[in-house]
């Protein structure tokens, strides 16, 4: 067996465990951590400017494709406090990250040493395990476990906090015969399956809601397979949106009181069962839980068992992984179709589809200062298909879910249950680390984009190229909307007139000074005419310098973004569309396949 510092097994086992991507800052505690990353050469590292701000990163960039985890990496005291909200959105969304802190030693953890936390008891409520590993030869048993409990059920975030004479005590280990530990995933039964597929198959108005556990289980092919086999439309969570492209003829469109379709809402309500896969039935998604149940029989299959029956009691509940339920599901279903053709959802089909030509939002709008609408309306045609949307919450977010199309499995990326303000630049560099060739393209509000804002640097230091769209009306705009029920507009306006760029009149900050100053290019935009323009003219800026590219679009101060208390209430505050004319990229406007869904004739009625 071979002798080393306990610091090098750990880092042997993250690169036998495949997690070579880390995010942080190096600091006295945790200086024997990066002595090891360094000797050993296996982890690629990016120095963040924040610690909370890598925590973001690490989420990024294991959200960006299946399998990878991201790491951060952090000294003692504040840089494991500031790891707490990159927790708590890694946990919140069901996402693992592996969080690693530096620590006082051992003796002196109960002496009040110098930056001594216990950040271990702090990060539990946040993570699926957090430890402070207090003898060396059980730092490898520490690290193999992390990565089972990161990888085993719902997945989710560990810390491990690591004292500094932990860190350098010898200990023997040997990598060679090091095997990852069993990850446990639930899988649905033959009978459970059965059961459910017969529910299914008795319902007039399926529908099935995709949530993120079908991207978590790297599941999307699989859920469309069983769509199309059975014919059964499609809503996707806002964390499940990609799991089957928006263009796809069975794409409902998504519900829910902020970030939901017109025609997503119309159809829920007139479902009269829905079969929910790897989604919580988040109340954003459902409002109301009476006017969401109301006439439909559920079945909800999620791979926690405390979350069957958390928000509401479905009528048949299964705990399983969300690729083994489907993978279950098609299996009972073939068999079925070689029985008998299955019920023909041709009809309820079509009507889903005629609801996304006709319940449609208006985006066409020439006014200056810019309508957002008419931001996002660009934005599709900017980017196409293969864009990978990254944000967190705001207008800016809410409205973007209603009008923007995503067509793929991780390409709508958002920190969907806690949505810290600031997310949005650090996670986007994640995204972009992980897929650097990719058209990556942040969304922010300007007080989203102003909270992180100097982790542009990290960007321009390590030529991480990504575009970020900033929508800037110099307000906090959900909170200004929230605050409309009491009548206020109370310190939540960002409006000056910088002494500095008065051409901004009384926008404030100057955003592009402070990209430019922290290496980055910049555009903004104030006309709608120009916006294709500058989206264009930041694709080439992007390839040619491989920095962050800004454009800020300077929009109408006072917009108020679509939602309401319930889905079958919503409040409309803009025009809406009298056809695809004043929505040209609509998807009933890009997509031959979703124009002509009342000629779909679903695969299961074929048969």
């Amino acid at each position: 067996m071979a002798r080393m510092r306990a610091v090098d097994a750990a880092v042997l086992i993250l690169e036998k465990e495949g997690a070579t991507q880390a995010f942080g800052l190096p600091g006295a505690a945790i200086n024997p951590f990066y002595s090891a990353m360094r000797a050993h050469g296996g982890i690629k590292h990016v120095l963040a400017r924040h610690v909370e701000a890598a925590s973001h990163m690490a989420e990024g960039y294991t959200r960006a494709a299946a399998g990878n985890i991201g790491v951060c990496i952090g000294t003692s005291g504040p840089a494991g406090t500031d790891m707490i909200t990159g927790l708590y959105s890694a946990s919140a969304d069901s996402i693992p990250i592996l969080c690693i802190t530096g620590q006082a030693p051992v003796a002196k953890l109960h002496k009040e040493d110098f930056q001594a936390v216990d950040i271990a008891s702090i990060a539990a409520p946040v993570s699926k395990w957090a430890v402070t590993v207090l003898e060396p030869a059980q730092v490898p048993g520490a690290f193999q476990k992390a990565f089972q409990l990161m990888r085993s059920g719902r997945p989710g975030p560990v810390l491990i906090d690591l004292p500094i004479d932990v860190q350098l005590a010898e200990i023997e280990f040997d990598i060679d015969t090091y095997e990852p530990l069993e990850v446990h995933r639930p899988t649905a039964t033959r009978a459970q399956a059965e059961k459910a597929i017969a529910m299914l198959m008795a319902a007039e108005r399926p529908l099935i809601v995709a949530g993120g556990g079908i991207v978590n289980a790297d599941a999307a092919d699989l859920l469309v397979e069983f769509a199309e086999l059975t014919g059964i439309p499609v809503v996707p969570t806002l964390m499940g949106w990609g799991t089957i492209p928006d263009d796809h003829p069975l794409h409902a469109g998504m519900v829910g009181l902020q970030t939901s379709h017109r025609y997503g809402n119309a159809t829920m309500l007139e479902a009269d069962f829905v079969l929910g896969i790897g989604n919580r039935w988040a109340n954003r998604h459902t409002g109301g839980i009476e006017t969401y149940t109301k006439g439909r029989t559920f079945v909800h299959v999620d791979i926690e068992p405390t979350q069957i029956g958390r928000v509401f009691a479905p009528d048949f509940g299964i705990v399983s992984d969300a690729g083994a339920a489907l993978a279950a599901f098609l299996e009972v279903v073939r068999d079925l179709v070689e029985e008998r053709p299955l019920p023909d959802r041709g009809e309820w089909a079509a009507r889903v589809q005629e609801r996304k030509r006709t319940l449609l939002r208006k985006t066409d709008f020439d006014n200056v200062p810019i309508k957002p609408q008419r931001v996002y309306q660009e934005m599709n045609a900017a980017f196409g298909n293969d864009a990978r949307y990254v944000t967190t919450i705001g207008l800016s977010q809410i409205q973007a879910a209603q009008l923007l199309h995503v067509f793929k499995p991780r390409h709508w990326i958002n920190a969907g249950q806690a949505g810290p303000l600031g997310w949005t630049l650090p996670a986007a560099l994640g995204v972009a680390t992980a897929d650097p060739d990719g058209t990556v393209v942040a969304l922010s509000g300007d007080y989203d984009f102003q909270f992180l804002i100097e982790e542009l640097a990290v960007g321009a230091q390590f030529n991480i190229p990504y575009i970020h769209v900033v929508v800037n009306n110099s307000y906090l705009g959900l909170i200004r909307q929230a605050q409309r029920q009491f009548d206020m507009d109370y310190y939540v306006q960002l409006s000056f007139e910088n002494i500095n760029s008065p051409e901004l009149g009384v926008y404030g900050v100057d955003h592009l000074k402070v990209a430019e100053g922290l290496g980055c290019k910049a555009i903004r935009v104030t006309e709608p005419g120009k916006l294709g323009a500058a989206f264009a003219e930041a694709k080439k800026l992007r390839d040619e310098h491989r920095v962050p590219v800004l454009v800020e679009v300077i929009l109408e101060r006072v917009t108020n973004v679509s939602m309401g208390l319930e889905i079958d209430s919503v409040n409309e505050f803009e025009e809406l569309a009298d056809s695809v004319v004043h929505a040209p990229t609509a998807i009933a406007a890009l997509s031959p396949a979703a124009a002509g869904a009342a000629e779909y004739e679903s695969a299961g009625s074929a048969r």
